[in-house]
């Protein structure tokens, strides 16, 4: 293999020591920018299949003041309890026009908590069609609860569920109700336009990771602290594993716009650009059809650049709803006998 030796334009130096536990491979040690970029990259491919994920893939509201989850960079946010646990809760903004349609933007994870999914099913039933996110194969029916759709990201997803102590959501949302409609491409347009565009997952996470170094060689990292080895392996030996390794991801869900933002090239992306159009011309004959309750339940890193697209039909938002999706509150441990 011929390495690159280059600084990918970020004026990185080689590092000087090599990884420690790593075997020689006779290239070039990683350069110290790329360290961190590559950590988070890490991170952000499990962040990104806990609520982008391009495949088939009692939590009690509280409802707030209308704001705008956009400009405060959050339509997923994690509340800390100042007590070593917290909450990741997921927004459902609603929206309005001057005709008196309904739109509600609906802040999807993957992965969550049970509960979570129940309230989501009981609030689905009062929309006159739920538009839903699913590539699947032209013509397919959508699985029924607890179906085992094959792909290795619905086997990472499930893996993660595991990991966590969390459900998976093709296991708990019925999509088989008769108001839910399907919002996406299907499997062969998906494909056909990532090829058409050279665009691939693995592409699009490598763009990302240069984003990141190119950051970060700015200054302008992320805000919220990066978890470290020594975090993971803490979290990974503690008598509550599950709870401290949602803590860490957890912490990570308030970066998720601009993470998208990484995602997307100049001119857009299929994952995110091309698929939110489909929502919105399927949004646009919903409406045409009469309807005037409308939900939009997708992945909440798609939820930015829908929200514009909303916004461009001329709908105001009205209310900005949080459940909670993840419920890391500490739980007292039973004492030890000396």
């Amino acid at each position: 293999m011929k390495w690159l030796n280059n600084d990918f334009g970020t004026g990185a130096t080689w590092a000087a020591r090599p990884c420690l536990g790593c075997k020689d491979t006779g290239g070039p040690p990683v350069p110290q920018v790329m360290r961190p970029a590559l950590k988070r990259l890490i991170l952000f491919a499990v962040t990104l299949l806990c609520s982008l994920a391009p495949l088939p893939a009692a939590a009690v509201p509280t409802t707030r003041p209308a704001t705008n989850p956009a400009q405060s960079g959050q339509f997923l946010r994690f509340v800390d309890d100042g007590a070593g646990g917290g909450k990741l809760k997921a927004a459902i903004v609603t929206y309005r026009n001057s005709a008196g349609v309904t739109v509600h933007l609906v802040s999807a994870l993957h992965v969550a908590e049970k509960a979570y999914y129940d309230s989501l099913n009981k609030t689905f039933e009062s929309y006159d069609v739920l538009l839903y996110e699913m590539i699947k194969a032209k013509g397919a029916q959508p699985p029924a609860p607890g179906d085992k759709p094959r792909g290795g990201i619905s086997s990472f997803q499930r893996f993660l569920k595991n990991v966590l102590a969390l459900d998976f959501q093709l296991d708990d949302i019925d999509y088989t109700k008769k108001n839910f409609v399907h919002a996406d491409l299907d499997a062969e347009d998906f494909f056909a336009m990532e090829k058409k565009r050279g665009e691939s997952i693995f592409g699009i996470m490598l763009r990302t990771m240069m984003r990141e170094m190119e950051r970060a060689a700015e200054g302008k990292g992320p805000t919220t602290p990066q978890p470290t080895l020594l975090d993971l392996l803490i979290a990974m030996r503690a008598p509550d594993r599950p709870r401290q390794l949602k803590l860490l991801l957890a912490h990570q869900f308030d970066q998720i716009e601009e993470q998208m933002a990484g995602l997307d090239g100049p001119d857009g992306s299929v994952i995110i650009t091309d698929r939110n159009k489909k929502c919105i011309d399927t949004l646009k004959k919903a409406i045409a059809d009469g309807h005037k309750n409308i939900g939009i339940f997708y992945g909440a890193g798609h939820m930015a650049d829908l929200s514009k697209r909303v916004e461009a039909l001329g709908f105001r938002q009205t209310k900005v709803e949080w459940r909670v999706a993840w419920d890391m509150t500490a739980t007292p441990q039973p004492a030890t006998k000396p």
